[in-house]
């Protein structure tokens, strides 16, 4: 039987079999060759001491018996194509592809409603948005097959193990294509550059099982009768029926919002966060996190995470991007947003985080005004409108410098930038309310006396990291996730209010796709 074996090396042994088998035998005191194999179920970097860097790993060792590869059983996936029922599916993100594998797995037809197109022609038109700066309001870094995470890095770390089981997820995407060291590091990620090949890996399953994926079918209506939905209406005239509808629309589908509301269908605001996209040479993150000039080869490109409290509220880091580059985001014309995402393999010179602070109602309803469960979407909207303005045509962004920034100074010149549409020298003040803008001053001050050299005029803001999650949340039972207004709507992700990233809100899918089942086996 394996051993379990926790060892402590050097950057240089932790990518070495040999020497990692070596220490194996050391530290079980025998021989090396009894040390048959190993497969490794866990990884982490200790970069705390300023005199060495270590690789925490522990392996399942196999000493005197035949080794045995890591053991993976793939997941089998019926046919439903002449299910019972069926289930509309809206949104081919995340939660949506989970929830659609899992309904197969519990032997429900899903039908996949997605807006955008599909993963290839999607990457045309970001192309194309990249170089003219025009937005297909359909096909972007937010709709399209795979959601806003396919083009938004496929970090796997979560802390949302309550959802379900993250092994699950990550042993799903292992079988669709990704490599199988997201299963034991400890911030796992795949990359922007391979996600699209496993999304598409998915949708072929989802199809060879007999459920459905219908692109650019966008939800514009649904009819209501006896508090179920009766008819999901597509924009091309389709009229489709199921006996229930999930839906997983994303953070960024205004469209759905405002029809529930208007409908009548209830939702509520919901608070969320806003600020800038941070971006640092490389090179500067890495000196500061690993205390060396150079980093070595065997070190990944060095992240970070900082939190703050300012003034009371939240200042805090998000969705960090090693050797990343800055996206544009916005899903309308009119509107400026910025996202960060990575390739496998990180090796872009500059790192981007979102720098954000978290927005309630109170900071944008002013007295005697009437509040909607549209109040906070409105703001967010008003800001991205506002840094389209000042940041010109063809989706330039308004930028500072770091230190610029915090001394109220326009930058008489910027850095170098990964946006690829280019950025301009603003004063941020002139996009981002007061109540934002002087916390993340405080919360950048505050992080440069935690990180030596963080603060510095080598790093450049750019605005405005707005999408860090849904500005509305569609209510659901605790225990059916049932909406408790329309009983087979089932409100699913990070649209919802439920779920944020990628791991979290394919839990999110699954989970939800298991009430649905549930219910549909007790009323029929």
């Amino acid at each position: 039987m394996p051993q379990t074996v926790t060892l402590r090396l050097l950057p240089a042994q932790a990518h070495d079999s040999t020497a990692i088998g070596d220490a194996i035998a050391q530290q079980l005191g025998i021989h090396n060759l009894a040390v048959n194999g190993f497969y490794k179920t866990h990884q982490s970097i200790d970069a705390r001491s300023r005199q060495q860097i270590w690789y925490n790993v522990t392996v399942q060792a196999f000493i005197n018996e035949p080794f045995h590869e890591r053991p993976f059983t793939a997941v089998q996936y019926p046919n439903v194509s002449s299910a019972k029922h069926r289930v509309i599916v809206v949104g081919a993100g995340p939660a949506g592809l989970f929830a659609a594998l899992k309904l197969i797995r519990l032997g429900i037809q899903p039908i996949v409603l997605e807006r955008g197109k599909d993963v290839r022609a999607r990457r045309r038109d970001l192309a194309h948005m990249n170089k003219t700066g025009e937005v297909h309001p359909e096909s972007n870094y937010c709709f399209g097959e795979g959601g806003a995470g396919t083009y938004s890095d496929g970090k796997l770390y979560t802390r949302s193990n309550k959802r379900g089981s993250i092994n699950e997820i990550l042993n799903v995407f292992v079988q669709f294509g990704a490599d199988e060291k997201i299963l034991y590091e400890s911030h796992p990620h795949i990359g922007t550059n391979k996600l699209p090949h496993i999304i598409t890996a998915m949708r072929e399953q989802i199809i060879a099982a007999g459920g459905q994926v219908l692109f650019e079918k966008k939800l514009v209506d649904v009819t209501v009768q006896n508090n179920n939905i009766s008819t999901v209406i597509t924009a091309d005239g389709d009229s489709l029926t199921a006996n229930a509808v999930l839906l997983a629309t994303g953070h960024s589908a205004r469209d759905i919002f405002e029809l529930f509301y208007r409908k009548g269908i209830l939702i509520e605001a919901k608070p969320f966060a806003l600020g800038v996209r941070v971006e640092h040479p490389q090179h500067l993150i890495d000196s500061i996190q690993y205390h060396c000039p150079i980093r070595g080869e065997y070190l990944p490109p060095a992240s970070y995470s900082l939190v703050h409290q300012s003034m009371g509220r939240g200042v805090f880091s998000f969705c960090m991007c090693p050797g990343g580059i800055i996206a544009p985001a916005a899903t309308a014309p009119g509107e400026l947003v910025v996202n960060g995402w990575s390739p496998s393999k990180r090796n872009n010179p500059y790192s981007n985080s979102g720098m954000v602070v978290s927005v309630e109602l109170a900071d944008v309803v002013q007295p005697k005004q009437a509040v909607t469960p549209l109040s906070l979407l409105a703001f967010q909207q008003s800001i991205e409108q506002q840094a389209f303005k000042v940041g010109g045509s063809n989706l330039a962004a308004p930028a500072q410098r770091l230190v610029d920034f915090c001394n109220y100074k326009i930058s008489n010149s910027l850095p170098d930038c990964s946006y690829i549409p280019g950025v301009t020298s603003a004063n941020l003040r002139d996009v981002l309310p007061a109540f934002i803008h002087e916390r993340l001053r405080e919360g950048l001050i505050a992080f440069g006396k935690k990180m030596k050299g963080y603060y510095t005029n080598e790093a450049v803001l750019v605005a405005t990291e707005s999408r860090t999650s849904s500005p509305v949340r569609i209510p659901r039972d605790a225990t059916t996730l049932q909406h408790p207004q329309i009983q087979n709507l089932y409100p699913c992700g990070e649209g919802a209010g439920y779920a944020g990233g990628i791991v979290s809100a394919a839990m999110d899918g699954e989970k939800v796709a298991a009430a649905i089942a549930l219910q549909l086996s007790s009323k029929y």
